[in-house]
């Protein structure tokens, strides 16, 4: 019976693997694949979600800060939440700036290559 076990255990482990991984991978690849996001005063940003998904593989880099909730940057700026110029010194534009230093493909780095007025 010992044996059997043995044998079972790998196998059940390598299909939950299998198919939990995938599943995992899918639930956290969501949202629109395309958002505007508020920009304060210098106007709306349009923002490659899905592009930043798959480059980071990471939601929590950006969602640790603000929640997968629709205006979230405008509601945590009422609120007080969010300080002026923190999501573009201490989020897109800190990422940006280390991967052109690293050599890598990156995002913009000023003001107007992101804002649309």
């Amino acid at each position: 019976m010992k044996c059997s076990v043995r044998i079972i255990t790998p196998v059940a482990v390598a299909l939950l693997m299998a198919f939990a991984l995938p599943a995992t991978a899918v639930a956290a690849k969501q949202g629109a694949e395309e958002m505007t996001l508020f920009g304060g005063s210098r106007g709306k940003v349009p923002f490659p979600h899905a592009q930043h998904q798959a480059r980071l593989n990471d939601c929590n880099i950006c969602h640790s800060v603000f929640p997968q909730e629709v205006d979230a940057m405008r509601k945590m700026k009422q609120n007080g939440t969010l300080k002026p110029k923190k999501v573009m010194n201490l989020q897109c534009i800190k990422c940006h700036k280390t991967d052109r230093r690293a050599g890598k493909p990156h995002g913009p780095v000023t003001c107007s290559t992101c804002h649309v007025r």
